[in-house]
């Protein structure tokens, strides 16, 4: 054990009289979150390639600057990526990753202490170091498939993770996988991670689609009609379509221009029952949270 440092899109059809409604909240450090209210994860990127924002945030003055006006603007949760995943991204070790952390973590924690941090990473290790700095939550690309020391690692943390649907290689987790039935084949994935998990005692648990991560366009499309399939209903759903390609890339436009599609698509999901928005531009994310409240 480790110690811790205490401290064109398709018209909505949905309404919120069909919304699935299941009861979640997640133990972070002891701090229960009530997740009947969707909440919002903005996007900390400490790397210098990430394909639309890399090295805006990626010292510890920008860092506190862009995490403060992300929590004025209505995240809840700040979540800190020291490695892109971008198609032909740089490749990081996990010593690597922990140098361009450095005190990040524990800066956020001491100035914004009432923000839930998560950690973005493959690593064991590098959950270790950010676990000892004071992180609340776990998000893992890999599905534990990366490193396959993560899941027993998680499991000592007793933090919520967050279990992604991913190709099982790092090498190709970019290749497009032509599936049979994308939901069906991301309920299977699920089913087998979530009893893995479940047995070696992890308690919390929330499921990320994968979006942006080996799919077609179509298979993406048909992931956000049919959200509401994903996982049964027995975890949280956290979405993660910010600036995605499978947006931009059919219209012809920038990741930096799509913000009403991103919006359209983000009120879809949280009619049918998803439960976080991870996203970089937290402002506009609120809006439209606000909007699905009000409906």
């Amino acid at each position: 054990m480790f110690t811790h440092k205490p401290s064109g899109f398709p018209a909505l059809s949905f309404s919120n009289t069909q919304t699935f409604e299941h009861f979640h909240s997640i133990n972070c450090n002891g701090r229960l979150i009530d997740l009947s209210a969707p909440k919002i994860m903005g996007i900390l990127n400490l790397t210098p390639d990430s394909f639309s924002d890399g090295g805006k945030f990626n010292n510890e003055k920008s860092a506190l600057e862009q995490t403060e006006k992300m929590l004025k603007d209505g995240a809840e949760i700040i979540d800190i990526g020291p490695q892109s995943t971008r198609p032909n991204a740089e490749f990081l070790t996990s010593e690597e990753e922990i140098r361009r952390i450095g005190n990040i973590i524990s800066l956020i924690k001491k100035e914004f202490p009432e923000a839930l941090i998560s950690l973005d990473t493959f690593y064991s290790e590098t959950v270790k170091f950010g676990f000892n700095e004071g992180i609340d939550l776990i998000n893992d690309i890999s599905g534990g498939q990366y490193d396959d020391k993560m899941f027993e690692t998680i499991a000592e943390t007793k933090l919520p993770y967050i279990l992604m649907h991913v190709n099982p290689t790092y090498k190709t987790m970019h290749d497009k996988i032509q599936f049979e039935d994308i939901i069906l084949s991301e309920n299977r994935y699920f089913s087998e991670k979530t009893a893995e998990l479940l047995k070696l005692g992890v308690k919390d648990l929330i499921l990320d689609p994968g979006f942006g991560f080996g799919k077609t366009v179509e298979d993406q499309m048909k992931m956000i009609d049919e959200v509401q399939y994903l996982g049964f209903g027995k975890f949280p759903l956290l979405i993660g379509i910010s600036r995605k390609s499978f947006i931009y890339k059919p219209l012809g436009k920038s990741p930096l221009d799509i913000n009403e599609e991103t919006q359209k698509l983000h009120l879809k999901v949280l009619q049918q029952g998803a439960k976080i928005l991870r996203v970089h531009d937290v402002l506009e994310a609120k809006k439209t949270l606000d909007r699905f409240v009000r409906s």
